[in-house]
């Protein structure tokens, strides 16, 4: 790696030619909020005299409301659609009954987070019994599965984009540990397979379904029952989840924030200490300043950044200009003539590891030493440090 002294403390994150700044502008992310709205969801988990609006589905409008408010600001890109299922009417493309798509202004497609659409989730619960109303999707006797149908719902809303442009996310929000409680023998057996079945199908397409449980004060929501399977969690994974998703559901916002604001690597050297003996240093940016972003002009199709491609054509005969540009400074009475590869090889002056050269005390560091922000550096803990 090759130090250029204008370049040094930029980030490689904001480097156009990077790999990492072209997956980063090439992603977005498409989220579907799938509620729960069975009258369980409705009951009161505190006891008389507490508020009378803590319900699970108030807990649960709350967090979506909380994740909009944030998306809105750090990631004005995503899009997102809420959708809610065990509900007396329906309004989905598919028609399938159980299921009703939230959106604004009767649009069933995912669309960038809006103020209208957090006072709208803020307000729901004032006249969803009237509007939308509550049931339970899966009863005795009947071969309605609102379940299947919500995942078939979510997994259409999340049909635009690609899975290399996009991350596409379905969160669900349930207080029920088994949605198939109230049936039993071969229809039972038959909904959850063509339900896991569903699942599979929309992870195969690049969707990634994650369950937000709600536990109740007396008893913890048992993910053995059903949604081990659903989600494919066994072994370590399976003790470890409800703790990490009660924790999640918590801190919701701020665990959006946790992912948004990722430590920021600057770049990988190396520091070479004595008799070939180097360890491989990762520098983070601790402080930097916020500027506006740059202005990136992105293919429709693909969504990735276009890179501008330059000819210079002859004023005497019009002809393309196959060699490369030449560079000059004037130097008393002639020019001086430069290539861009000479240019080039000028500003570095060095190799870009970092070499121990001895040890002076502290008092010998002015601050006019300090040009740039500070950066702190950390051995790379990703592959082997030492190199000898």
């Amino acid at each position: 790696m090759e130090i250029d002294p204008d370049d040094l403390f930029r980030d490689d994150e904001d480097d156009p030619d990077n790999e990492l700044f072209q997956e980063r502008e090439s992603t977005k992310e498409f989220v579907v909020y799938l509620v729960d709205a069975s009258p369980k969801m409705f009951t009161t988990t505190c006891p008389a005299g507490d508020r009378k609006d803590d319900t699970h589905f108030h807990v649960a409008v709350s967090c979506i409301a909380q994740s909009l408010k944030t998306q809105i600001i750090n990631n004005s890109y995503d899009e997102v659609a809420i959708c809610f299922f065990n509900t007396r009417e329906k309004k989905n493309l598919q028609d399938l009954n159980g299921v009703y798509v939230f959106n604004v202004a009767d649009r069933e497609y995912l669309d960038r987070p809006t103020a209208r659409l957090i006072k709208e989730i803020d307000n729901i619960e004032e006249s969803f019994m009237s509007k939308i109303g509550s049931q339970y999707g899966i009863v005795s006797g009947s071969r309605e599965n609102s379940l299947y149908n919500a995942l078939w719902v979510a997994q259409a809303l999340l049909r635009k984009g690609s899975a290399k442009t996009a991350d596409k996310r379905v969160l669900l929000f349930t207080n029920e540990d088994d949605p198939f409680g109230s049936i039993k023998g071969v229809i039972k057996t038959d909904m959850m397979r063509t339900t896991l079945q569903r699942t599979r199908d929309a992870q195969d397409l690049g969707i990634s379904i994650e369950l937000l449980p709600l536990s109740w004060p007396d008893s913890d929501f048992n993910v053995s029952t059903f949604y081990s399977d659903l989600l494919g969690l066994k072994g370590d994974d399976l003790a470890r989840f409800m703790p990490a998703a009660g924790e999640k559901l918590e801190d919701m916002k701020d665990q959006l924030r946790k992912r948004m604001f990722k430590k920021r690597l600057v770049r990988k050297i190396t520091f070479s200490i004595a008799n070939g003996l180097s360890i491989q240093l990762s520098s983070y940016a601790l402080i930097r300043p916020t500027l506006p972003g740059a202005i990136t002009w992105l293919d429709s199709v693909t969504n990735r950044p276009l890179k501008t491609e330059r000819s210079f054509i002859c004023a005497d005969t019009g002809a393309l200009v196959q060699g490369s540009a030449k560079r000059f400074q004037p130097y008393k009475t002639e020019n001086i003539k430069f290539s861009v590869e000479e240019l080039s090889e000028i500003k570095r002056f060095s190799t870009g590891h970092l070499r121990l050269l001895g040890f002076k005390p502290l008092n010998c560091l002015k601050e006019f030493h300090n040009l740039r922000p500070s950066t702190f550096v950390f051995p790379t803990d990703e592959v082997a440090s030492l190199v000898l």
